[in-house]
């Protein structure tokens, strides 16, 4: 049943690309062509931007309650990463439906080739794209699944909990905290911000998801494309005298490894001015959340399903951050071994016109491809080493000033 559902995701158009975006068009991020599905899919992304905002002003309104308060400035700063993941998506439609046509025409025409070693590589990258994006969908639904039910399993959990709130002491437990025009603490007020809190829940889990694992995925292919050429390179010259082909063919060869690389660094920047500033953000913003985390995990008084919650959301974050830093570390490794299939190949036997034609390659399979978060950081993993220390010390020095 789980296989049946899993080859429903996939489409022959794009190979690489099936399940993410199915998920992309399922959440109104890749928008659909009928008009009236484009509109709806307008209004859920700008009723989930007016949530956000009434988060803020329910952050200014509990400034003065610090528990409240980091509480609601994680979840609130997850959602504003979210609504501009849609919004920047949307806005920049045509560069990222650039980049995945260029991905799935790129692969149709290498599979027709029939070439063992090349359908080999992109199996690989692909079988594990899958398991990645499968895993990271399975950590988001674990993680909103979390986020809608802690309240719940809070109430339950504690008798002495139940009665402050039959009493009037406490106020029944709230899935995020955001701004309403009415009193959202009892009856139907307290029931339609349940309704609310949980789509919103299920509409951001969806879009980080999809999001995120297309960005993962994009990435996972540009390194599976760099190792393919470094792959191609050390097959140029056959080490076998009597299997060389013609010098015309060489060099039709060269041109098309040339190609090869113009283009991937054509559609890596491109993916890069995408990302660029979201992460840039995201990276800011990834510091505040876990030091946030971790503040109130450890604080006193704190219940255990609230723990619970709080070390199931920071698991999601650091491995959302990771995800983005490791691919993005993988892509910048094999850009700089793009160029040694070529010390691979038989170069040294060639005609002086071809060996020149070799140098130019060389040259060019120099350039690195790096992935950046803004104009200041790159997406690595000493990017990602640097943020934990980072929250770590503001986490240290916000304990030791309450204590």
């Amino acid at each position: 049943m789980l296989q049946k559902y899993i080859n429903f995701l996939e489409n022959d158009e794009h190979p690489l690309l099936g399940p993410t975006l199915w998920g992309l068009s399922k959440w109104g991020i890749w928008m659909p062509k009928s008009n009236l599905s484009a509109k709806i899919y307008c209004a859920i992304h700008i009723i989930a931007t007016l949530f956000v905002f009434s988060q803020f002003v329910e952050l200014w309104l509990i400034r003065s309650d610090l528990d409240l308060a980091l509480r609601n400035l994680s979840v609130t700063m997850l959602s504003t990463i979210c609504t501009i993941k849609a919004g920047t998506f949307i806005i920049r439609h045509e560069n990222w439906k650039d980049i995945l046509e260029y991905v799935s025409k790129l692969e149709k025409e290498q599979l027709l080739k029939n070439d063992k070693i090349t359908n080999r590589i992109i199996n690989e990258y692909k079988k594990y794209s899958r398991r990645v994006t499968y895993f990271y969908w399975c950590l988001v639904a674990a993680t909103v699944l979390t986020v809608v039910l802690a309240p719940l399993l809070a109430f339950w959990s504690s008798e002495e909990y139940r009665g402050n709130i039959r009493e009037g002491l406490t106020a029944y437990p709230e899935i995020m905290s955001s701004w309403l025009p009415f009193d959202r603490t009892k009856g139907l007020g307290y029931w339609a911000s349940v309704v609310e809190h949980v789509l919103i829940c299920v509409y951001g889990g969806g879009v980080i998801a999809t999001y995120d694992t297309n960005a993962v995925v994009l990435m996972n292919f540009f390194a599976g494309q760099l190792k393919l050429l470094n792959v191609n390179c050390s097959r140029l010259f056959s080490s076998d005298k009597k299997n060389i082909d013609k010098h015309n063919n060489k060099i039709l060869s060269i041109k098309e490894l040339l190609t090869h690389h113009l283009s991937l660094t054509r559609y890596a920047k491109i993916l890069d001015d995408q990302l660029s500033p979201v992460m840039f953000l995201y990276v800011i913003v990834c510091s505040l959340m876990i030091c946030s985390s971790a503040i109130q995990l450890t604080k006193e008084g704190t219940t255990s399903m609230q723990r619970i919650w709080l070390a199931e959301y920071l698991v999601a974050i650091i491995t959302q951050l990771f995800l983005y830093c490791w691919h993005s570390n993988e892509v910048l490794i094999m850009s700089i071994e793009a160029d040694r299939g070529i010390y691979y190949s038989g170069w040294w036997r060639q005609n002086v016109r071809l060996r020149r034609c070799v140098l130019i390659l060389a040259g060019r399979l120099r350039k690195t491809f790096v992935f950046s978060a803004g104009p200041f950081t790159k997406l690595n993993l000493a990017t990602f080493i640097a943020i934990l220390k980072g929250a770590y010390s503001y986490y240290t020095i916000l304990s030791n000033k309450d204590n």
